[in-house]
């Protein structure tokens, strides 16, 4: 590392807490697909936030929305009405087909919104005995790390020592339709929330049929689906939702990340009326949730997303990098695996760490990524990134895969 990244490191190591272990490199500017550290040197970046930055690094139309809206007006609190809260809720409810939007800032803030809501319409639809509705989750799932999201959490490095855990949720395999319409013939069950790819597992992706079929058994046991699509969600996955690869329609939609286009944090869940409008004034809220700032730009962020067909490009460069990296024929790359631009790459070498070191060799090539659980790492860069760019990536990705002999 250099004198300059030592000096910001040393910075973090001090003062802040070690909840992070970071690629050694420091990032001081962002546009569109790269990014540039405080030496100058130019990347390309191959995690986009864990995919808030979808639309790009400091998107102009976003930033500008952000900008214009800083100058006027950032918060009033949901204690009075603001000019662009309507705006926004009609325009996100119209854009993805929902009755009503519960505005939060952060993705688990959202997460556990769909939580209460499902947990209430459990008790007044459903009519659940009081304090015995049960939530169930995937096997795999990440969502955050409040304690209610390691509560579901099967990661050790989540939950050990965090404990005591919220009652009332249960888990299932993932991708299996046998145990979850078992675990559903319990009548106390009011929500099955699942991502429809799991992302911080490693890309992990359910076989096809599976998400219709999660439709239709919670259609069939009067289970709300909620699908956790902050990930998934927004053109990544080479259509606008995840879900939309099987034509599902969850009853509960959580959004989040590249909502605000990497600026500021925004999240929503979406539902209907007759599970929406069972919250009642003061029983859930947030300062922040629904502010005219993040308004402003979450209608920038969705109009970009439509504007620039980045959908349609997330599914052509996506296919386009699984076949480019299948021809460079490595025998340290295991698997590789992925939906639109949300891919991953598992490695397979006799060193535990190689997946770490690899992302450090791509680091120095010019590729900034990072490994989760132990042997995957996540190749999931802006969705504008173009054809010459994905070559160029792979490129560097061949190079840096060459190093890993050396070891």
């Amino acid at each position: 590392m250099t004198e300059k990244t030592n000096y910001y490191v040393a910075l973090e190591d001090q003062y802040g807490a070690h909840n992070y272990h970071p690629i050694p490199v420091v990032i001081e500017k962002g546009s569109g697909i790269y990014l540039t550290d405080v030496d100058g040197k130019r990347y390309i970046d191959f995690l986009s936030g864990y995919s808030a930055v979808n639309q790009g690094h400091c998107h102009p139309v976003i930033i500008n929305a952000l900008t214009n809206q800083a100058q006027n007006l950032t918060l009033t609190s949901r204690a009075f009405h603001n000019n662009w809260l309507g705006q926004y809720e009609k325009y996100i409810t119209n854009y993805f087909g929902y009755d009503k939007v519960l505005p939060m800032n952060t993705g688990v803030e959202a997460g556990e919104t769909a939580i209460k809501l499902s947990r209430r319409w459990g008790y007044e639809v459903k009519k659940i005995p009081h304090n015995e509705a049960i939530i169930i989750f995937a096997e795999g799932n990440f969502w955050g790390r409040t304690i209610a999201a390691i509560s579901s959490s099967t990661d050790p490095s989540s939950y050990t020592n965090f404990g005591p855990f919220v009652p009332g949720f249960s888990l299932v395999p993932y991708n299996d339709l046998v145990a979850l319409e078992t675990a559903f013939k319990n009548n106390n069950v009011a929500g099955f929330m699942l991502e429809p790819i799991q992302g911080e597992a490693g890309v992990v992706l359910p076989d096809e049929g599976y998400l219709k079929g999660v439709r239709d058994l919670c259609t069939r046991y009067n289970v709300l689906m909620i699908a956790d699509e902050i990930q998934t969600g927004l053109c990544r996955t080479g259509k606008m939702l995840a879900c939309d690869h099987e034509n599902v329609r969850p009853d509960i939609l959580i959004l989040g990340k590249a909502l605000s286009g990497g600026t500021i944090p925004i999240s929503a869940v979406l539902c209907d009326d007759p599970i929406m409008t069972l919250i009642k004034p003061g029983e859930h809220g947030s300062t922040y949730g629904g502010n005219p700032l993040a308004c402003a730009v979450a209608i920038s962020a969705l109009q970009v997303l439509k504007d620039e067909n980045l959908a349609s490009n997330a599914e052509k460069m996506g296919h386009l990098l699984r076949t480019e990296l299948e021809k460079i024929k490595s025998p340290f790359i295991k698997t590789i695996r992925g939906k639109g631009l949300l891919n991953a790459i598992v490695v397979e070498h006799s060193n535990p760490n190689a997946a770490w070191d690899l992302c450090l060799h791509l680091k120095n090539n010019g590729i900034l990524a990072k490994p989760t659980h132990g042997d995957k790492i996540r190749l999931a860069p802006p969705l504008i990134i173009n054809e010459a760019q994905i070559q160029e990536s792979v490129s560097m990705i061949s190079k840096s895969l060459k190093h890993l002999e050396l070891n």
